[in-house]
């Protein structure tokens, strides 16, 4: 007999009211605010890192150190990228050094960028999600040496998104016509 009456319970959403009074429409049926911009931006320059840092480290550590001397140090060279003041033989272990350094900071990007992904997905309407797009870019910006701002800048443009786009739910609630008379 308990279990019967148990099954007939239902659970009713509550619902709010706004500053006359009036109830309003429950909270499941406002529409929140989606963060599909921010995350397309994070994205890209997770793309992006993935491309140029990953790529970096990925060919200078497949390459032995004569295909460096013969083929990447002189086309460094040209570019105008100095590795190191002291002689081609040194060269190959401060790029490889700094291959490291780079594929480390691809993973940091990538962990931060990914949370951050999350977290808009999870959580939209909270504005402290942009903090792990912002510690996104600075590991981008820092990580490669100031050489992938661009990049960078993509994950400061989310930040500052979600920093300055708010929710329109107080609007929503305001608005509803709907009378408890």
């Amino acid at each position: 007999m308990a279990s019967a009456r148990m099954r007939d319970v239902r659970v009713v959403a509550p619902t709010t009211s706004d500053a006359s009074g009036a109830r309003g429409a429950s909270d499941a049926n406002v529409p929140g605010i989606r963060r599909v911009v921010e995350s397309w931006l994070a994205v890209a320059g997770m793309a992006l890192a993935t491309v140029f840092l990953g790529g970096f480290a990925l060919v200078v550590n497949r390459t032995d150190e004569q295909d460096f001397l013969s083929v990447l140090y002189p086309a460094m060279r040209d570019a105008g990228i100095t590795v190191t003041s002291t002689g081609a033989t040194d060269a190959f272990d401060a790029a490889r050094t700094l291959a490291a350094w780079f594929g480390l900071t691809l993973m940091a990007v990538l962990f931060l960028g990914v949370v951050g992904v999350y977290a808009a997905r999870r959580r939209p309407a909270r504005r402290a999600t942009g903090w792990w797009f912002l510690a996104s870019g600075l590991a981008c910006l820092f990580g490669s040496q100031l050489v992938l701002y661009p990049v960078a800048f993509l994950f400061f443009l989310a930040a500052g998104m979600f920093a300055l786009r708010t929710s329109d739910r107080t609007s929503d609630r305001s608005s509803d016509t709907r009378s408890t008379a």
